[in-house]
């Protein structure tokens, strides 16, 4: 007990020598050394802050059960959408913006087909309803017009329309994949992401065929112009992230190869306003 005592007289000792040396050090105690210390982790910002937004979209996206594809719960997983979020993902088409991926902020791993649909069904209408009115409109009061509605015009856009909105992505989706066996810098959505992203693309052009009514050739081509970049930019915003890691060359041509496909549809649209009449029979006998 002695000796413990001298021990313990002998370290307050060497602690008062340590005191007298630097008054402003401070001690530990028995209990403070024996509680367990807690290291706080800094995470670092992420390089690309488009990235790290993505990640925390991807987070917080509701994770839905994904069944088989040959199933009917599928396609009606496709189909269980609410107001709200289709209107949300039609403003977002209306007014692309750098940095806002329309696939990551507003489908959010959660695709429809309701959307698309429909916005194709209403595009077929007005671009074939509005293209005879508007012919109708420039060519009424001519006596050598007679007026024959062009009902035939209504399988023709609804074929290349939804040939469009189909078959452009599956290509698309097609050729990512390949790239993304190449090359690994490249990703891809998946195919009904891809559909989505397409069929919402299209809601642009919906007023500007409605307006295509007025009898101005200058304003219709203002209108559908808006309506083409408008749409184009969704599309560009949306796969540029996912090719532009890829070869120069290709990420150009992908690029390139989208916005043409897209010209092509709007050139498409405005041929359907074009003056298609019918002359009376002293017209055609001349």
């Amino acid at each position: 007990m002695a000796s413990a005592d001298q021990l313990q007289f002998q370290e307050f000792d060497e602690a008062e020598d340590l005191l007298a040396t630097t008054p402003n050090a401070t001690t530990k105690s028995v209990s403070e050394e024996a509680r367990p210390q807690h290291a706080t982790l800094q995470m670092g910002g992420d390089s690309d802050g488009e990235e790290g937004e993505t990640d925390q979209t991807e987070l917080l996206a509701p994770q839905k059960k994904t069944s088989g594809f040959w199933t009917f719960q599928y396609y009606q997983d496709l189909f269980d959408v609410d107001t709200s979020q289709v209107l949300d993902r039609i403003r977002a088409s209306f007014i692309p913006m750098p940095g806002r991926n329309f696939v990551r902020h507003h489908l959010r791993n959660n695709p429809d087909l309701y959307g698309p649909f429909w916005i194709c069904a209403t595009l077929v209408i007005t671009v074939t309803v509005v293209g005879n009115l508007a012919t109708f409109i420039q060519m009424h009061g001519k006596p050598d017009y007679n007026y024959s509605p062009q009902f035939h015009k209504v399988t023709v856009a609804g074929i290349v329309i939804y040939s469009y909105a189909w078959l452009v992505p599956l290509a698309l989706w097609g050729f990512l994949q390949w790239r993304k066996g190449v090359s690994s810098g490249v990703s891809t959505y998946s195919f009904m992401e891809t559909v989505c992203v397409y069929g919402y693309s299209l809601s642009a052009y919906i007023p500007s065929t409605v307006l295509c009514v007025v009898p101005y050739e200058i304003f219709r081509w203002i209108i559908l112009l808006v309506a083409m970049c408008l749409s184009g930019f969704v599309l560009i915003f949306a796969f540029w992230p996912h090719v532009r890691r890829d070869n120069k060359m290709v990420a150009i041509g992908t690029l390139a190869s989208i916005a043409l496909l897209h010209v092509l549809l709007a050139v498409g649209c405005k041929g359907t306003h074009q003056q298609d009449f019918t002359f009376g029979p002293k017209e055609r006998l001349s």
